[in-house]
């Protein structure tokens, strides 16, 4: 009894032990159970509201992002809707927009509607309907107005996010446009069981972390889709366990907020893809573009792979037009696993092996804009620091107009090789010599000669390979700048300075010494073809270096100096007979704002490459203006412009017509140790250099090497609907156009055999007949002639 007894208490007295212990751990579970359900609030509201930020639009990237100018789209146009579609998805609309987009799209097989949001170029205004027929558009209405249009213009484009840690090139593009080719080969890749896992996926954790403990390194990755979703827009990418707690936790909140369909856009939208040019290509739809030139529709079963094959080492395959080993590496691995996965048969992927992947080479994004999204940055830079820039997400509006830029890409790198064609048995001469070959550089200048905006910007021959800026790197102009001269003697005509000079003036042209400051200088015309004596205007149509001489000579080498500052050129310029030649070294941009001011009537226009800065919440923050000023008369401009169309017609620029280029145009070529040609219509000027950056001799004239260049562009721009409504020049008021003999420059009678019209300051315009011809009135007047007229006899 005694010993029940005992053990009847040490039970008694162990469960009263137990139950304090029970107690206590249950206490314990439930404070630990609290802390965690705490920790879990605490951290899903804290990321709950990093997504809310991030992700649904508060809070914009922090990069400043730089646009071209608006487009304009005009009915009868040749466009498709499929074409306009892919131009916006570009700029950053989408068929389901969220707060970040640019804007939203509605399409039909015949129809687009486009509404702008508050975060486009339009600030939520513009919205417009686009209808389609036969490959044209048939008609433009205004949404907000229902009013017909005959032109609208749409979003500009995205040029690049220009101030971040890299430039970047995004194209946005929903789940419901993305095809179901790249989408299961993105899963086969990179996670094939993501419609099917709450945001993570347990067997490639732990598949990753026995991987691991093997190789004693955080070697192997398990992320999901949404894991990456997570670490993109919210973590680093170091490869750290307790990272990857945060990115799982977070890639389950992704899941509890947002449908798989959206994860995976944001995921596609955001990816990093490698680089092309200078440029940092996010998302698949961008990629296409990059990578291939096409719109991610198009793209067929072998490009899928090869862009779901890059997604595992990105930079690695950035170059994979130049080592299509690599290229065919990324699409046969993921072929492999879509045949794996049940997405593709053997056949057809045996196929897709078989197609030529087609990636494009040459300088993507940069090529086209990276010399003038340089000149930008540096203009910026001039008002912000590079710390505001970076975190104040700023919209640049710029003046780049997409599609002469890209019209000005193509006339140059088809050029450089018309070029290459030329000097091919230089390039034999050098190598034989054992000299390297230098590659011969072009830069082109396209402004709106009204405003001054630049439309269009090619710095050099190839961004990737070379970022000086040919278009701001001076040169000596040559013969482009003989304009200048002439335009200062006909100002002597206003002025009441002796002497006068008209486009009929004659000088002498022959072999001449001229004596300036105690030295001698003996130019020499273009192959050594001399005239004699010639009048201002075939001086300058034929592009005579001794007769130019000569007017600068006659009106003071001062006088021409004088009058090029004042037109904005080269402030160092000295008044010697060499100046007179374009001896004194200019930019291709400057020389397009002297130009300006022909193509203007005498008002000069400073290049301007800003339109307007807008903050994040759409507060202007700079507009950039234009900058005009009137420094000649519009008469003494109307004579050049006259006499430089003449240039195009029967001068130095006669190949630009022989070429096809048949609109209205004023232009003058130039050739010094390069090649140069300016020209304008009445709504476009475009500058052209061609060289070698050494400065050694290009051998070639400027009618030969930039001015195909020139009619290239200029073909090109004028079958775009903002520039091909070029119209004659207009003359102004004060001028007057007679008919002269050519031989004796007076007024011309019925008796000259060959007559011409010649254009007038008013008041300077000749007023005797010709008397050179009168003879021909006398055999009239004789009975022989009249006679056998009337009777039809004679010897």
């Amino acid at each position: 009894m005694r010993k029940w007894a005992r053990l009847g208490l040490a039970i008694d007295g162990s469960r009263k032990f137990r139950v304090p212990v029970l107690r206590m751990l249950l206490i314990a579970a439930a404070v630990v159970g609290a802390l965690i359900c705490g920790i879990v609030i605490f951290y899903y509201q804290r990321y709950s509201g990093m997504i809310d930020e991030r992700i649904s639009g508060k809070t914009a990237r922090s990069e400043s992002r730089i646009f071209g100018a608006p487009k304009r789209i005009s009915v009868g146009q040749v466009l498709s809707p499929d074409l306009l579609a892919s131009y916006l998805q570009t700029a950053g609309y989408s068929s389901a927009p969220d707060g970040a987009a640019t804007g939203g799209i509605k399409t039909t097989p015949s129809s687009i509607e486009i509404r702008p949001s508050a975060n486009s170029y339009f600030a939520g205004k513009n919205a417009t309907q686009v209808d389609f027929s036969r490959g044209r558009i048939s008609r433009l209405r205004s949404l907000d107005s229902g009013d017909r249009l005959i032109s609208a213009d749409i979003e500009p484009e995205l040029l690049s996010e220009l101030f971040g840690q890299s430039r970047i090139k995004r194209r946005a593009v929903t789940y419901q446009e993305f095809p179901r080719p790249l989408l299961n080969a993105i899963l086969s890749a990179e996670d094939k069981r993501f419609f099917e896992h709450p945001g993570f996926d347990p067997i490639r954790i732990m598949g990753a972390a026995l991987a691991d403990i093997r190789s004693r390194e955080k070697a192997q990755g398990a992320s999901t889709i949404t894991m990456q979703v997570a670490r993109t827009f919210f973590f680093t990418i170091s490869r750290q366990w307790r990272r990857k707690a945060k990115e799982t936790f977070m890639a389950l909140i992704l899941e509890h907020r947002f449908s798989k369909e959206r994860i995976f856009e944001l995921y596609v939208n955001e990816v990093y893809l490698g680089n092309r040019g200078s440029f940092a290509i996010r998302g698949f739809g961008e990629a296409a573009q990059a990578y291939f030139g096409k719109d991610i529709r198009d793209l067929n079963l072998a490009q899928s792979c090869f862009l779901a094959g890059i997604l595992r080492a990105p930079n690695r395959y950035s170059s994979a037009e130049r080592k299509p080993e690599r290229a065919a590496e990324a699409r046969d691995r993921v072929l492999a696993l879509m045949v794996a996965n049940g997405f593709v048969t053997d056949q057809e992927a045996g196929e897709a092996k078989d197609m030529p992947l087609g990636i494009v080479s040459g300088t993507y994004g940069a090529g086209r804009s990276g010399y003038f999204v340089d000149m930008v940055k540096d203009e910026m830079l001039d008002n912000f620091s590079e710390s505001e820039l970076n975190s104040r997400s700023l919209r640049i509006y710029t003046t780049l107009d997409s599609d002469l830029q890209q019209a000005a890409t193509e006339a140059v790198e088809w050029g450089l090789k018309n070029v290459d064609r030329q000097l091919a048995k230089k390039y034999e001469l050098w190598i034989q010599r054992g000299e390297e070959v230098p590659a011969p550089q072009a830069a082109l200048v396209a402004l709106n000669p009204h405003t001054g905006e630049i439309k269009a910007l090619v710095g050099g021959s190839d961004y990737t390979k070379s970022q000086l800026n040919h278009a701001l790197a001076k040169r000596q102009p040559g013969s482009v700048f003989k304009p200048f001269v002439y335009a200062a003697a006909f100002e002597n005509a206003l002025d009441g300075r002796e002497p006068v000079l008209l486009p009929t003036s004659t000088v002498l042209d022959e072999p001449t010494t001229f004596y300036f400051a105690g030295k001698e200088y003996s130019p020499n015309n273009y192959g050594e073809d001399y005239y004699g004596t010639v009048t201002l205007r075939d001086a300058l149509v034929h592009s005579l270096n001794v007769a130019t001489v000569q007017v600068a000579q006659e009106i003071g080498y001062g006088r021409v100096a004088s009058v090029a500052k004042r037109l904005g050129l080269n402030a160092d310029i000295k008044p010697t007979p060499a100046m007179a030649l374009g001896a004194y070294e200019m930019t291709p941009l400057e020389i397009a704002a002297g130009y300006s001011t022909f193509a203007n009537y005498g008002t000069r226009c400073e290049p301007v490459s800003l339109q307007r800065v807008v903050s994040r919440s759409g507060q202007l923050i700079q507009d950039a203006g234009y900058r005009k000023r009137r420094v000649m008369d519009p008469r003494v401009t109307y004579l050049i412009t006259n006499i430089l169309e003449d240039v195009m017609n029967r001068g130095t620029g006669a190949g630009v017509r022989a070429r096809g280029f048949r609109f209205p145009a004023a232009g003058k070529t130039g050739t010094s140790q390069d090649g140069w040609f300016a020209g304008y219509t009445t709504n476009l000027l475009c500058v052209v250099w061609v060289g070698f950056d050494d400065n050694r001799e290009l051998g070639l004239s400027g009618a030969n090497s930039a001015a195909p260049i020139w009619t290239e562009f200029m073909k090109r721009a004028v079958m775009l609907p903002a520039f091909s409504n070029a119209q004659q020049f207009e003359r102004p008021e004060g001028v007057v156009s007679v008919t002269i003999d050519p031989e004796t420059q007076m007024l011309a009678t019925p008796d000259c055999p060959v007559t011409r019209q010649e254009v007038f300051i008013a008041g300077t315009e000749p007023t005797e007949s010709c008397t050179l011809h009168e003879k021909n009135l006398l055999d009239k007047l004789r009975p022989t002639t009249w006679f056998r007229r009337l009777f039809g006899r004679g010897d």
